[in-house]
């Protein structure tokens, strides 16, 4: 049965789970409240599903709680980074912040990142930019989970990227997506609910098609749109990892195994309004796109919805119910803060 609890609550936990690992407190802090945002935003397979993955990772030593950030290069506008298999949100935060600095004072910032790990949901990071007048753009790559159009085997990552840009106030327009059919962390979510996938999502080991979770996450999920997908996620892994000097397709290694350094790569680019034009005039006219877009509701449909309302629009619907968890996921946390030694509320 679905368990409801308190954000709050919920962050609470996953931060003094992570510090018992060796995870900085304020870093905890960070990597918890990624992952609860995820689920605020109505996507329990990037939230504190999580959680037990990445401690694993820790324990075994091929992610290191203290994150180490060396800069290989830095020419101003452009930086390359060093994340030394530290912690994914921890190193991408940090290049956000970098491109977003440089990109007051050259109107562009651009920043490369190698050796990292997986940092939760794409979103969270690009988010940063628009309440500094800029729009953030991010790539990432991440562990094969697709085959190649027209071939065989785990070759192809979802290599997820998420654009964001500023709306009004404090409302943003935001892209996140996969070039899978579906985000592998949505199949982990569907066994933890006991549930079967919708057709078009994955196939088995042996090729054909599958709606059980469990054959699904031993065989391979199916690109989005066909060969487009496939083309889009090899080019992301161009600019995440063959760019950055990071691992590239078989050498990226998820979150879901504990043998093998991430070697994961990303790529942040801030592109500063004012310099290209006003940003009274660039609010406008993305106001003007929002308008247009909403007069294409069809009658008696539903509203229709700009990239990143949804999200919006379930977090302030969560926050004010609770988060309706999975069981599993709840039990899950509980296993590991036992194994750590820490008492956390969450319990039912």
């Amino acid at each position: 049965m679905p368990v409801r609890i308190a954000a709050d609550e919920l962050r609470d936990a996953a931060t003094r789970i992570f510090a018992a690992s060796g995870v900085p407190l304020e870093d905890a802090a960070l990597v918890a409240d990624s992952l609860v945002r995820a689920d605020l935003w109505g996507h329990q397979s990037h939230g504190v599903l999580r959680v037990g993955w990445y401690v694993d990772r820790i324990r075994s030593g091929v992610m290191r709680p203290e994150t180490k950030i060396e800069t290989v290069s830095d020419l101003g506008a452009v930086m390359t980074l060093d994340g030394h298999d530290g912690v994914g949100q921890v190193i991408t935060a940090h290049a956000a912040r970098a491109a977003v600095e440089r990109a007051g004072r050259h109107g562009v910032g651009v920043v490369a990142v190698r050796n990292s790990n997986h940092f939760g949901t794409a979103a969270y990071f690009t988010r940063m930019a628009p309440p500094r007048g800029q729009i953030g753009i991010l790539t990432t790559n991440s562990s094969p989970a697709m085959a190649p159009w027209d071939g065989r085997g785990k070759l192809v990552g979802s290599n997820p990227w998420s654009i964001a840009a500023p709306l009004d106030g404090d409302r943003q327009m935001v892209l996140d997506i996969a070039n899978t059919a579906v985000a592998r962390g949505k199949i982990y979510l569907a066994r933890n609910r006991g549930t079967h996938i919708p057709d078009g999502w994955a196939v088995a080991s042996d090729g054909t098609p599958t709606r059980d979770p469990e054959e699904a996450l031993l065989g391979t999920v199916l690109p989005m749109a066909g060969h487009k997908g496939y083309g889009i996620s090899v080019m992301m892994d161009v600019l995440s990892g063959v760019l950055s000097g990071s691992g590239f397709g078989s050498l990226v290694n998820g979150p879901y195994q504990s043998e093998h350094p991430g070697r994961s790569g990303h790529l942040f680019m801030a592109l500063d309004i004012a310099a290209f034009g006003p940003p009274d005039e660039f609010e406008e006219r993305i106001r003007a796109l929002v308008t247009e877009l909403k007069s294409g509701s069809r009658e008696g449909a539903e509203e229709v919805r700009y990239p990143g309302e949804l999200e919006a629009l379930a977090e302030e619907r969560n926050l004010a119910e609770g988060l309706l968890l999975p069981e599993r996921t709840l039990t899950d946390l509980r296993r590991v803060a036992d194994s750590l030694g820490v008492e956390v509320l969450v319990d039912r």
